[in-house]
C-alpha cells in the first residue's frame, strides 16, 4: 500500500507519533493507503509555519498583484494533473470519475478568479462628518486559516476556503476528511511547485479529536472554515468561540426539489434524479426531499421509478457508471438503517430498499437508489439528513403548501422549483428559506456564485465575492489635518 506524509512547512514529514492508519477503497472496500495519523504536536508545527509565513516570511511580503500571480499558476498545474488527482480521489472516495474529474478540470477557475480578485481589494475613503480629519479603510488579512473539509468531494470543497483565503493574504492548515485524505496530499507539493512559500500551505491528517480539535482551538488560529456534518459543525463552533475565533460553516441539508404541474415532466423526472442519485446522494445538496403537486404524483412516481431504475452501478472508474458505492462502512451502514425506519414509519417503498446486490458492484459499499411514496414531512427520513440515495416523495395542493413544507425543517441550504411559471419561480424563490434556489435546473455551482445555508445549514457564505468578506478584517484609519490639537477632554 503507499504511505503517505503529511506536508508541513513546504515539505513532507512523519507524524510526530510515528503512526498510520488505514485508508479504504469503497468499491472493493479493502484498504489501499496508509494515511499519517497526525496529533496536536503536528497541529503545532503546522500553525508555526503558518503563522510564520503570514507574519515574517516571503509571503508576508508579497504584493497582492504577485500573490495572484502565484494562485493562477496554482490552477495551471492543477488542471495539468487534473486526471491523476481525480483518479486518486475516485479510489479514495468512490464517487464516479466522471463527476470527479469534472470537479478537477474546474477547480482551476476557482484561482483564477481569486487570483484575479488578489489585487483588487480597496478600501474606501469616507467623507466623514468632523472636521480637519482624513478617513479610510484598509482590508487586511485574518492569519492562519484552519480549513476543515468533507469526505464527499475532498479537494472541491477544500478549494472554496483555499483560493479566497490566499488571495485575501492568509496561510492555510488544511485537515481534510479522515476518509479521503489522499488527494489533499497529492496536491501538496503543487503549491510548492508553483512558487508559493514554505508554510503558506499545509497538510495535517488524521482524527477529529486528535487533529481537529487542537487545530480549532489553537490560539494561533484566526479563523476556521469547515464542511461537514451538523453536529460537526456545532461542536467546532462551540470550540472556537472559547477564542472568539472567526466562523464558516457549511453543514447539512434536506433540501426540498419541488415540482409543480405546469413543469416540463421529462425535464423534472431528470432533475429529480440529478438531485438524489448523483453523487449516490453523498451531498449536502442532495434533493432528497421530492415535492410533487399533487395531481401530477402518480404520473411522475412512474416515470421517476423507470428512469431510476435503469442507473447504472457498478466500479466508479468506469465511465458508464452512474451510481457508485457509500464512501464509508459505517455512513453505508446509516443509510440502511435509515430505510429501515421509513419502512416502520409507514413510508410505502416503490423502489431499492436495501443493498445492492448485483455482480457488478461486487464487495463494495452500495446501495440501491430507494424511492419512498406515502411520506409525511413529519417523517424521520423526511427531517433528517440520510446522505444517500434515498428520496422521499411528499404530496402538495399549492404554492402555500409547497412553501410551508419545504421550510418545515431546520435546514436551509439548498432547493429546487420546476415550472414554467416565471412569476411562480419568482414568488416561489422569495418563499424558499434556503441559500441557494435552482429554478428548472439542480446541483449547478459556480466559483462567482455565492454558495452557503440559512438555519441550521451554516454560517457565512463560500464562493463570489462574497467569499473574500470571510477572510479579511478591516481597519478604520483616522489622520488630524487640524494644526493643533482640540480639548483633550472632549470625544472629537
Amino acid at each position: 500500500m503507499q504511505k503517505y506524509q503529511m506536508y508541513i512547512n513546504g515539505a513532507f514529514t512523519d507524524p510526530v507519533s510515528g503512526q498510520w492508519f488505514e485508508t479504504d477503497n469503497p468499491y472493493t472496500a479493502k484498504p489501499w493507503a496508509l494515511i499519517p495519523r497526525g496529533g496536536a504536536e503536528d497541529v503545532e508545527r503546522a500553525v508555526t509555519a503558518a503563522s510564520r509565513a503570514f507574519s515574517e516570511g516571503e509571503w508576508s511580503k508579497l504584493k497582492p498583484s504577485q500573490r495572484g500571480h502565484l494562485m493562477r499558476r496554482l490552477g495551471d498545474l492543477i488542471a495539468r494533473d487534473a486526471v491523476r488527482l481525480a483518479a486518486v480521489e475516485v479510489r479514495d472516495n468512490g464517487k464516479l470519475m466522471v463527476e470527479m474529474l469534472g470537479q478537477l478540470r474546474y477547480i482551476p477557475q476557482w484561482y483564477y478568479y481569486y487570483g484575479g480578485l488578489a489585487d483588487k481589494i480597496e478600501g474606501s475613503v469616507i467623507p466623514i462628518d468632523k472636521p480637519d480629519v482624513f478617513n479610510y479603510t484598509r482590508y487586511e488579512p485574518l492569519g492562519v486559516v484552519a480549513a476543515i473539509t468533507a469526505w464527499n468531494s475532498p479537494l472541491f470543497l477544500a478549494t472554496f476556503k483555499i483560493a479566497p483565503a490566499l488571495a485575501a493574504g492568509n496561510t492555510v492548515v488544511l485537515k481534510p476528511s479522515e476518509y479521503a485524505s489522499a488527494s489533499a496530499l497529492e496536491l501538496a507539493p503543487l503549491f510548492a511547485e508553483a512558487g508559493f512559500p514554505p508554510g503558506v500551505f499545509n497538510v495535517v491528517t488524521g482524527f477529529g479529536p486528535e487533529v481537529g480539535e487542537p487545530l480549532v482551538s489553537h490560539p494561533g488560529v484566526a479563523k476556521i472554515a469547515f464542511t461537514g456534518s451538523e453536529a460537526g459543525g456545532q461542536h467546532v463552533y462551540e470550540v472556537a468561540a472559547r477564542g472568539l475565533k472567526r466562523v464558516t460553516l457549511e453543514l447539512g441539508g434536506k433540501s426540498p426539489n419541488i415540482i409543480f404541474d405546469d413543469a416540463k415532466l421529462d425535464d423534472a423526472v431528470k432533475g429529480a434524479v440529478s438531485g438524489i442519485f448523483a453523487a449516490t446522494g453523498q451531498t449536502c445538496i442532495a434533493g432528497s426531499r421530492l415535492l410533487v403537486q399533487r395531481k401530477l404524483h402518480d404520473e411522475l412516481v412512474e416515470r421517476l421509478v423507470g428512469l431510476a431504475r435503469t442507473a447504472r452501478m457498478g466500479d466508479p472508474a468506469d465511465p458508464a457508471t452512474q451510481v457508485g458505492p457509500v464512501t464509508t462502512r459505517p455512513q453505508f451502514e446509516k443509510v440502511l438503517n435509515y430505510i429501515e425506519v421509513a419502512k416502520r414509519e409507514g413510508g410505502k417503498c416503490v423502489l431499492g430498499g436495501g443493498p445492492a446486490k448485483r455482480p457488478e458492484c461486487g464487495s463494495g459499499w452500495f446501495v440501491e437508489p430507494t424511492i419512498f411514496t406515502a411520506v409525511s414531512n413529519e417523517m424521520r427520513i423526511a427531517q433528517e439528513e440520510v446522505f444517500g440515495p434515498v428520496l422521499a416523495v411528499i404530496p402538495f395542493e399549492d404554492e402555500e403548501g409547497a412553501a410551508r413544507i419545504a421550510n418545515q425543517t431546520k435546514y436551509g441550504l439548498a432547493a429546487g422549483v420546476w415550472t414554467q411559471s416565471i412569476r411562480r419561480a419568482i414568488r416561489m424563490a422569495e418563499l424558499l428559506q434556503a441559500g441557494t434556489v435552482w429554478i428548472n435546473t439542480y446541483r449547478a455551482f459556480s466559483y462567482m456564485s455565492p454558495f452557503g445555508g440559512y438555519k441550521r445549514s451554516g454560517l457565512g457564505r463560500e464562493n463570489g465575492i462574497e467569499a473574500m468578506g470571510e477572510y479579511m478584517q478591516v481597519k478604520s484609519v483616522w489622520i488630524n489635518l487640524s494644526t493643533e490639537v482640540p480639548n483633550p477632554f472632549v470625544m472629537r
